[in-house]
C-alpha cells in the first residue's frame, strides 16, 4: 500500500501509475483536485486501485488527515513516495523572505510532516519504505535562481542520513532519488524548446530524463530487493554530474 505525494502530475503521477501497474494500492496526494483526480482516474481505468486525497504537504493537519484516510481505506501504509515540491526561480538578490519560506515549507518541511505522519503505522508493523524525490540541484550542482530550492534539496540529504539511522531498528528504510533535468509538464512551462535542446547537449547521454527513469529507480528502492539499502541517494542524471566542463569537441 503506497502513498504518493505530488501525485497529480510530473514524476509523482508517473510513479503512482507505475506502482499501481505493479499491483500496489495507491493513495494519490495532491493540492489540486483536477490533476490528482485525473491520476486516480487513469489508474482505475487501467484496472488499478487508487484513491485521491487533497492535501498540502506543508500543513501538519493535512498530513494527519492524509494518513487517517489512508488507514480508513486500506488499513495501513507500507510505502511513502514523497514527490511534492515547487521550484520557482528567483535570484538571491531579488528573493523575498516569503519566497524563501514558501519553498522551504513545501520542499523540506513537507518531507518532515509527510514522513512523520506515516511513522506510527510503519513502526507498529515493523516495516516501511520511504523514498523521497530530491534533485541533483543543491546536493551536487547549482543553478541560478535556485538558492531556496537547492537549500531545501540539500537538506533532504541530511534528513535521510539521520532518519535512516533512527528507523533502521524498525526495518524502515529511508532513501532518495536525485533526478536531473526531466521532461515534465512543469519544466515545459519554464523553459523553451531551444533551451531544452541546449540542456540535452550538456548531458552525456544526449537527452533529458523521462519521468519513468525516476519512477523505476523509486520502484526499486520501494521493493524488498533493496532491503539492505538505507540512507542513500540514487542519482538519475544521464552522466551530467560527471562532466568537469563543457565538451571541447
Amino acid at each position: 500500500m503506497a502513498i504518493v505525494t505530488g501525485g497529480g502530475k510530473g514524476i509523482g503521477r508517473v510513479i503512482a501509475k507505475l506502482f499501481a501497474t505493479e499491483g500496489a494500492r495507491v493513495v494519490v496526494v495532491s493540492l489540486h483536485d483536477e490533476t490528482g483526480g485525473k491520476t486516480v482516474e487513469q489508474i482505475r481505468s487501467a484496472g488499478g486501485d487508487a484513491i485521491f486525497v487533497k492535501a498540502d504537504v506543508s500543513i501538519r493537519s493535512d498530513m494527519e488527515r492524509m494518513i487517517e484516510k489512508t488507514k480508513d481505506t486500506y488499513g495501513t501504509v507500507h510505502l511513502l513516495s514523497h514527490n511534492a515540491g515547487i521550484y520557482p526561480l528567483s535570484l538571491l538578490k531579488d528573493m523575498t523572505e516569503e519566497e524563501w519560506d514558501k519553498v522551504l515549507d513545501v520542499n523540506l518541511k513537507g518531507v518532515f510532516l509527510a514522513v512523520k505522519a506515516c511513522l506510527p503505522s510503519m513502526i507498529r508493523q515493523n516495516y516501511g519504505k520511504i523514498v523521497l524525490t530530491s534533485s541533483i540541484t543543491g546536493p551536487r550542482t547549482a543553478f541560478p535562481g535556485n538558492v531556496h530550492y537547492g537549500s531545501a534539496k540539500a537538506g533532504i540529504t541530511g534528513f535521510i542520513h539521520n532518519a535512516a539511522i533512527e528507523l533502521a531498528k524498525n526495518h524502515i528504510t529511508v532513501n532518495a532519488v536525485e533526478p536531473a533535468w526531466t521532461l515534465t509538464e512543469g519544466l515545459r512551462e519554464q523553459i523553451t524548446e531551444k533551451e531544452m535542446q541546449l540542456i540535452a547537449k550538456s548531458i552525456p547521454i544526449g537527452e533529458l530524463a523521462d519521468p519513468l527513469d525516476t519512477a523505476y529507480a523509486t520502484l526499486f528502492l520501494s521493493t524488498d530487493e533493496s532491503r539492505f539499502i538505507t540512507g542513500q541517494t540514487l542519482v538519475i542524471d544521464g552522466g551530467l554530474t560527471l562532466v568537469e566542463t563543457k565538451s571541447l569537441e
